[in-house]
């Protein structure tokens, strides 16, 4: 069993079991049919990744790992803010006629700022840190910029990540204030395992933790039947992640890049609807 697959599973164990039920209150989310879309909670979730000992992705379903990456490189390599510029359709139900999200994500990377050594997006300025002053303890991004909340079509979920290096070993946090458990938790943790390791290549580390916290960790109503379901389907040992292309430029890297070997995982009979 992979670690991913293990720690999904107590996290979906520990929310259905000892989770708090949001029933009887009025909830923003709503189904397709209009009907609400009411969540069973965890608060606080801290989960560790090692990604020297294996990469994070679930054997127990399906992760679409290259449509992840996709959209991790739309945010962090293009810093792009329409669904125009992805290649998939995750976002279409947040996006205006023009497909713009608004001041969200990648926009929000973008931006450049003044520091003492210069002007740097956010982007930009991890690289920079990384490669000249490794010891900080300041290198991190923030998405959560609250004057701009107002012209964002979807507050951002995923919103920090703090990078630390000890010794020859890059590591980083995750901060996430809402997790939709079933549709996304471990997409996300596919996705910055895979920055982590990009940052790690590109900066002349070894990656290491990748630490996930969650804030509000929910299934919804609708998905607990499923996620009761994936979590007895039989696991498989965690495949290898082959970086097939060396780089040490940051915006070269593509996802035909990167390689999964011998990634088998049991396929999902239902597709999973997705609250709004």
């Amino acid at each position: 069993m992979s670690r991913a697959d293990s720690v999904f599973i107590e996290n979906i164990r520990d929310i259905i079991d000892n989770g708090f039920w949001d029933t009887d209150l009025n909830v923003r989310p709503k189904w397709t049919d209009g009907a609400p879309a009411h969540t069973v909670k965890k608060f606080g979730l801290v989960n560790r990744y090692d990604l020297s000992e294996e990469f994070p992705i679930l054997t127990l379903r399906r992760t679409n790992f290259t449509a992840a990456a996709d959209e991790l490189f739309w945010i962090w390599q293009k810093k792009s803010s329409n669904v125009r510029d992805l290649n998939s359709k995750i976002w279409d139900a947040w996006a205006d006629g023009t497909g713009s999200i608004g001041k969200a994500y990648g926009y929000q990377m973008g931006v450049k700022h003044r520091y003492k050594e210069g002007m740097f997006d956010q982007v930009d300025r991890v690289l920079y840190d990384l490669k000249h002053n490794p010891q900080s303890r300041r290198i991190l991004t923030n998405l959560y910029v609250h004057q701009d909340l107002c012209e964002m079509n979807l507050y951002p979920c995923a919103y920090s990540v703090t990078f630390n290096v000890s010794g020859n070993t890059l590591n980083a946090i995750l901060n996430q204030r809402s997790q939709d458990m079933l549709t996304a938790n471990n997409w996300n943790v596919v996705q910055y395992a895979l920055l982590l390791l990009v940052m790690a290549e590109v900066s002349g580390f070894r990656a290491g933790e990748l630490v996930h916290v969650i804030a509000d960790a929910h299934i919804y109503d609708r998905h607990v039947p499923v996620a009761e379901r994936i979590i007895q389907n039989p696991p498989f040992p965690a495949p290898a992640l082959k970086i097939k292309t060396r780089r040490t430029d940051f915006y070269q890297f593509t996802t035909a890049d990167f390689e999964l070997v011998d990634y088998r995982f049991t396929p999902l009979a239902e597709k999973i609807e997705v609250a709004v």
